[in-house]
């Protein structure tokens, strides 16, 4: 993927920056930057619309199709939920702020959405699972180790944790979440790097054992735990 600002490659922008912006010594100077508004970062290739209005998604090369939210894996049941209904479990809206694995952060954003804690409970995984895995819409440019689309794992605990603040996001700015933000549906994760706030989420599969993501496949010095450097955040997440 290139950025639409540079067209550098973000490959290649992580390959001359290496680990550059986890040192103290360039925080609050050139990497320490606040953006606005929030770029547009992806490594999905396939391409596609989202009518929030009728729930649909609109291929490029495809027919069009309902948007679903399956859930599935380890549970006592497998459910799939659609946009509406999505719409009808209870809402909670929260300002937070993004940090990027690439150095930028931007500050309160607007986002609108449900606590995992509603999928939880209508899905009922079994004692066994730990982690949800969340798979993306579309394909990505590469495969690393095989991998097509985009993939992230989170602990069960975190996803519930309040102090994590994660939300499963449906609104940005009080509107629908635009697809170039990761629409339908979206992870956000205010504490964590960019790469762990999976964009077009499709299915939520319950499994045990965490699993190394998209980015971290493809970029192994990125691990599974993302945590934000405290050096990076305005404010520590609630105990």
């Amino acid at each position: 993927m290139k950025s639409e600002r540079t067209g550098i490659t973000r490959r290649l922008l992580l390959k001359m920056t290496g680990g550059m912006f986890f040192m103290p010594s360039f925080h609050n100077s050139v990497f320490d930057l606040f953006v606005k508004p929030l770029p547009v970062r992806t490594v999905e290739q396939t391409k596609f619309r989202f009518d929030a209005s009728k729930g649909f998604i609109e291929w490029e090369n495809k027919p069009k199709e309902e948007y679903r939210l399956v859930v599935d894996g380890m549970v006592k049941e497998a459910r799939s939920f659609s946009y509406a209904d999505l719409r009808t479990f209870p809402q909670v809206e929260q300002v937070s702020d993004f940090h990027c694995v690439e150095g930028w952060s931007v500050k309160d954003l607007v986002w609108g959405g449900i606590r995992f804690q509603e999928i939880l409970s209508r899905a009922e995984p079994v004692r066994e699972a730990t982690h949800a895995l969340f798979h993306s819409l579309g394909m990505t440019g590469s495969s690393p180790k095989g991998q097509s689309h985009y993939i992230e794992s989170w602990p069960l605990g975190e996803l519930l944790d309040p102090a994590r603040e994660i939300l499963l996001v449906l609104a940005m700015d009080k509107k629908p979440l635009p697809e170039e933000h990761g629409g339908p549906l979206r992870l956000i994760a205010p504490y964590d790097l960019g790469y762990k706030s999976i964009k077009f989420v499709t299915r939520i599969e319950f499994i045990k054992g965490a699993r190394p993501g998209w980015w971290t496949l493809a970029n192994p010095i990125y691990t599974i735990e993302a945590k934000v450097p405290q050096n990076r955040l305005r404010q520590l997440p609630h105990k």
